[in-house]
């Protein structure tokens, strides 16, 4: 049976790992360490959200959420800017049960909603989003990448 809890510092050593993987999967270099620390951060300067997924015991997903607001809806939203499942424990419906947990943040919030952005050739987030009730918008997104940091 899988669990879905919010992440504490008691998890952290469990969500570092899956953190890693997750940033490894994206193509990043292995940095436990700094991993722990960025985490660690987040969650005592109650920066982010974190929900884990565990399966008995074992940690096996997660995803983190940061706060936003949007001035035109004046309201908060949520920014899920991170969602993984270990592998081995992919196909069972972990990642629904992680954006359920996302979405029932945003509803006890009061939130606008959540947004997220995932590459157009995920071709598995690209079907499970739209199945969990996120829409597809045709806005342009522009990012500028301070190259100084």
């Amino acid at each position: 049976m899988i669990k879905i809890q919010e992440a504490n510092l008691e998890n952290l050593d469990a969500l570092v790992q899956l953190f890693e993987a997750y940033r490894v999967w994206y193509g990043k270099s292995a940095d436990q360490e700094t991993a722990k620390l960025f985490l660690k951060e987040r969650m005592e300067q109650k920066e982010s959200i974190v929900y884990m997924a565990f399966d008995g015991t074992e940690a096996v997903g997660f995803t983190q959420l940061y706060p936003l607001f949007s001035s035109t809806r004046m309201k908060r939203m949520w920014l899920l800017n991170d969602l993984f499942v270990d592998e081995v424990h992919r196909g069972k419906g972990i990642s629904k049960l992680l954006i359920g947990a996302a979405q029932d943040l945003a509803r006890s919030t009061n939130a606008a909603g959540v947004l997220l952005e995932t590459e157009q050739t995920n071709d598995i987030g690209n079907q499970l989003y739209p199945a969990t009730g996120f829409e597809l918008e045709e806005n342009n997104f522009y990012f500028w990448t301070n190259k100084s940091s």
